[in-house]
């Protein structure tokens, strides 16, 4: 008779375990379940039991649930701000357009001295605004991910030859000395994102270096990056601004009343960061700047 209900008692307890083994199998396909659908966005909340077993797995639902719509609103309120770009980038246009025609057309015939000079200012500013609201679009989607990256290995030469190419004149024009040091480095970029980036660079070094500077590109090779370098030797920049250069429409306090959106640094950030690099500066008061623009070289 004991043996007998030694033996029950012993297949009640293996019986207990596998029921319990069986539980715990089913919770963790579920959370696995639970997990892939959150992943692949097709999560959806279902009915679960509150025993204690199941508690997990029912906290874990509510998180996902949570985490499923916040990313559908997400989705939503980045398909509106790209809409709101594409609007705003087609309706202006046209209109900026049609006032830097007129004021063309404006500029050709008799003026007097005062109104010759108010044609070029309102030419000026048209040419300005358009600038401005291309820039913003670009930063915008490049912010947003309308605009991805796709770096690849390639020769830092012809990076450098395009980033100078369209300033080349604009330089010469001021009495700059640009110059550019030969090299044979690579590296993994974006061409036509990082050339902007690196024009931004030299435009900058080309506004604000007084006639007869001078502004050097060259290359520097480490285990992991290359660094493209703009040295100029312009009036500098404190070191209680340098950290603010790169924050999107900041202008520094000696430099304020030069032409300039102070965007440029803004989008040279954002762009290197987005390629898995990123942008140094140096510079002291009076000394130049040198920018150093880091490419991951694999």
């Amino acid at each position: 008779m004991l043996s007998y209900f030694l033996g029950a008692l012993g297949l009640g307890g293996i019986g207990f375990g596998l029921f319990h083994w069986y539980l715990s199998r089913r919770t963790l396909r579920r959370l696995d379940d639970m997990l892939t659908a959150a992943i692949d966005g097709s999560f959806q909340e279902g009915v679960f039991d509150e025993s204690a077993v199941s508690a997990l797995e029912t906290k874990m639902a509510r998180f996902l649930n949570g985490s499923a719509i916040s990313t559908r609103n997400l989705a939503e309120e980045r398909a509106a701000i790209q809409a709101l770009l594409s609007d705003l980038s087609h309706q202006t246009k046209t209109p900026i357009a049609n006032i830097l025609l007129y004021t063309s057309l404006l500029a050709e015939g008799e003026l007097r001295p005062q109104q010759t000079e108010q044609a070029a200012m309102i030419q000026a500013q048209s040419e300005k605004l358009a600038f401005l609201i291309q820039t913003l679009v670009r930063a915008s989607r490049l912010e947003t991910g309308v605009f991805t990256m796709s770096p690849v290995r390639r020769p830092l030469c012809a990076l450098l030859e395009e980033g100078t190419a369209q300033v080349g004149q604009l330089a010469a024009e001021k009495g700059l000395l640009l110059t550019v040091e030969p090299t044979k480095a690579a590296a993994c970029f974006d061409p036509k994102w990082t050339a902007e980036a690196l024009g931004n660079v030299v435009d900058n070094a080309i506004k604000y270096t007084p006639p007869g500077g001078s502004i050097r590109l060259s290359v520097r090779e480490f285990e992991l990056f290359c660094a493209v370098e703009v040295a100029d030797d312009g009036p500098g920049i404190p070191e209680e601004e340098q950290g603010a250069v790169f924050h999107r429409f900041y202008r520094g306090k000696a430099v304020r009343e030069q032409e300039g959106l102070g965007i440029g640094l803004y989008l040279t950030r954002e762009i290197l960061s987005r390629q898995g690099g990123y942008i140094k500066l140096r510079s002291k008061p009076g000394q130049g700047c040198r920018f150093s623009l880091y490419l991951p070289r694999e």
